[in-house]
């Protein structure tokens, strides 16, 4: 009788184990996610203004391409009709266009689907790993 009084004992300090890892686990989680949202909510802000500033480097980046452009064209003009300088210039930025965007579609192609397939596999066989454990430690056990 005493025996089974000891294992109730063990039992309920078990008990009392699992349930305060449980809520260490899920605070620390919580405590976890916290950190990253801030994280993340800073980085985003710094994103954000360096893509402001991106974007204000490409503007005036494009004004200079546009003055280099009228400056080829003025400068063929030189040699040749305006209008056919402007025709010549207009084609070859074309034909320069034409293959990035043939880049930019075989790098948009590669980059699809956009799901992380490495990461999805691995949390995939964590959670395996963690259901046969589980499985293990359930299991009735023989005891001498």
């Amino acid at each position: 009788m005493t025996l089974h009084h000891s294992d109730r004992q063990t039992d309920a300090s078990m008990g009392e184990l699992v349930s305060r890892l449980s809520t260490e686990m899920s605070t620390l989680m919580r405590g976890e996610l916290e950190l990253a949202r801030l994280e993340l909510t800073e980085k985003a802000k710094h994103t954000g203004k360096g893509a402001g500033a991106f974007g204000a480097a490409g503007l005036v980046a494009l004004y200079g391409v546009g003055v280099l452009i009228a400056t080829a064209i003025l400068a063929l003009a030189l040699v040749m009709d305006a209008w056919l300088a402007a025709l010549l210039v207009g084609v070859v930025l074309l034909i320069i266009a034409g293959c990035i965007a043939l880049f930019g579609k075989k790098q948009v192609s590669e980059g699809t689907p956009m799901k992380p397939e490495r990461a999805t596999e691995n949390l995939r066989r964590d959670v395996e790993t963690v259901k046969h454990r589980h499985a293990e430690d359930h299991t009735p056990r023989s005891t001498p």
